[in-house]
């Protein structure tokens, strides 16, 4: 396998390759925001995120904290092989749409349980999304949902090269 180089974190800083695989659940208060054809469709501080190593962390959002009627169940789903089978949402606000751009566990594996009835968001389709005001930038690779801020050190998997990661 060819490993990649660890970029190593500054003061302040969490390196991926610190994550855990399987990957790791936990709660954070960080205010989580995503706009959608110029509407904040979620504001979170109670959202979930997920480590695991060589992804930048991935948001689910409650439900309660996303604009009600801006998710449309989508067709298709796909299989993770920790969390479980995964079903998607469309985005719809205003008439525009991002096809499948949403993401949720409606039945999670027993370790991710507290995802159930939370939504995650590719960032690449949205307008923007922020943590903690801090402007995300998409994981590389268009398949992976992560989140990059600069608090968050790679490399990342997804980056050209990375597929024997």
């Amino acid at each position: 396998m060819n490993r990649p180089m660890r970029i190593e974190p500054a003061p302040g800083q969490e390196s991926v390759w610190d994550y855990p695989r399987p990957p790791r659940v936990e709660s954070t208060s960080r205010h989580i925001e995503v706009l959608f054809n110029g509407r904040t469709i979620a504001d979170s501080r109670r959202s979930i995120r997920v480590l695991e190593t060589g992804h930048p962390p991935t948001y689910y959002i409650p439900l309660a904290d996303i604009l009600p009627d801006c998710l449309v169940p989508s067709r298709g789903e796909s299989q993770c092989e920790w969390k479980g089978r995964c079903h998607y949402y469309s985005v719809v606000v205003d008439g525009k749409k991002a096809q499948s751009m949403a993401w949720y566990y409606p039945d999670p594996s027993p370790p991710y349980s507290d995802l159930k009835d939370h939504v995650a968001f590719y960032a690449a389709p949205m307008d923007a999304c922020y943590v903690d005001g801090a402007l995300v930038t998409p994981q590389p690779g268009g398949y992976y949902g992560g989140w990059i801020t600069p608090d968050i050190v790679g490399p990342f998997k997804g980056s050209p090269g990375s597929a024997g990661w």
